[in-house]
């Protein structure tokens, strides 16, 4: 007779067994759908991907213009409104319906006979610019960011990173149209929360914006208080060249200068200002400077007694996780095709690329002296406010 422990042995084994290929077999299956998954991620991003270049194709050639400013257009009146060739004409306008952007009166008339036109309120989103709506520059700043994507890459191994203007005006006009709703629309929101230097600033007083790109921050700055003297600072050439004939053309150059030169010098900036400064700005720049203490150091030295710093960047997590969030998600990107390729290009300072966590800005500005830092309650989707006194 045999031994029942034998049987039980055996019983007990052939289970173990099936277990173990059940759980093979889920892994298995696991691992394949998030494969399915991963792979059906990258296909439909294509689509998007894609999509914000023919929209930045459409900006460049001017053809938004050119349906609105005519009601609608057939492929004929568009390429003899824009300058395009006809066929090109066509397939943008079947292009763009098929994408949502633009409607088609009869989708089944012959293809030359079809008439296209905005839908009510895409205007606002493709062509105009102050509307809170505004969004071309996630077009363009993307066409900017592609452009650069060789020299991107090349540069991974040598560490020496991308220099800013090689990422060209895509970049540089990307950033402003991005940011020029909030400071027209939104700046007096925001310094709402600073009563005490917005009280000073409205009977004079002097403000220095750093990192202001191509100058709608200090233009929003100089219409807000049209007492106050304001100074933009960038260290791009040709951000500055377009800020100074964005002040001329809007009659502000009496009280609006913009300087090329070095937020972390404080002496220059010292020199630029002549005076001591009620408020300093750095709106999404502090991320990209290559040595971000150093220009709170020398934003604090020119401070007046009673002024303040105000900094908005990105309103990222807290701290770094797992399957991060869109913002997350979006500021990374960022950082590894743009931000920390060009920030690196600047020297050997803190490479710190577009994800700015809340506890590193309380950290610099600790370092370079300030005695309090502020998470201010603004609202904003994109950026996270700081005032930093003392």
């Amino acid at each position: 007779m045999a031994d029942s422990r034998d049987d039980n042995r055996s019983v007990g084994e052939l289970t173990g067994g099936m277990s173990e290929q059940n759980a093979q077999r889920a892994a298995a299956d696991s691992a394949a759908s998030a494969a399915g998954e991963l792979a059906d991620r990258l296909i439909e991003s294509l689509a998007p991907a894609l999509e914000l270049l023919t929209i930045e194709f459409g900006r460049r050639l001017g053809l938004y213009e050119a349906v609105l400013a005519r009601g609608s257009v057939d492929p004929l009146e568009l390429s003899q409104a824009a300058g395009i060739h006809r066929r090109v004409a066509r397939e943008w306008l079947e292009q763009q319906t098929a994408a949502g952007l633009l409607d088609v009166d009869d989708a089944a008339a012959e293809p030359d006979r079809r008439r296209f036109m905005l839908p009510p309120g895409h205007a606002a989103v493709l062509l105009e610019p102050e509307s809170p709506a505004y969004a071309m520059g996630a077009a363009t700043m993307f066409s900017g960011t592609a452009s650069a994507f060789e020299a991107v890459v090349a540069a991974a191994a040598t560490g020496e990173g991308v220099s800013y203007g090689t990422f060209g005006a895509g970049v540089r006009h990307g950033l402003q149209q991005l940011n020029r709703p909030g400071f027209v629309s939104d700046l007096d929101d925001w310094l709402a929360w600073m009563p005490d230097i917005t009280e000073r600033l409205r009977d004079g007083g002097l403000i220095l914006d750093l990192g202001c790109g191509t100058g709608w921050s200090s233009v929003a700055l100089a219409r807000l208080f049209p007492r106050a003297q304001v100074v933009g600072v960038d260290l791009d050439d040709a951000s500055i060249a377009e800020a100074r004939l964005l002040a001329a053309e809007l009659g502000l150059g009496g009280r609006l200068r913009f300087e090329n030169a070095d937020a972390t010098d404080r002496r220059q900036l010292a020199a630029l200002t002549g005076a001591p400064v009620d408020l300093v700005t750095i709106f999404e720049a502090l991320h990209d400077m290559n040595e971000p203490r150093q220009a709170l150091e020398a934003a604090r030295a020119v401070l007046a007694e009673t002024g303040a710093v105000l900094v908005g960047d990105e309103r990222v997590a807290e701290a770094f996780g797992s399957r991060g969030d869109f913002l997350e998600r979006l500021n990374y990107a960022f950082s590894v095709l743009h931000c920390l390729p060009a920030t690196m290009a600047e020297g050997t300072g803190t490479a710190n690329g577009t994800v700015l966590r809340p506890s590193t800005v309380r950290a610099w500005a600790a370092d370079a002296g300030f005695v309090n830092t502020t998470v201010l309650g603004i609202e904003h989707p994109f950026w996270r406010f700081y005032r930093m006194d003392g």
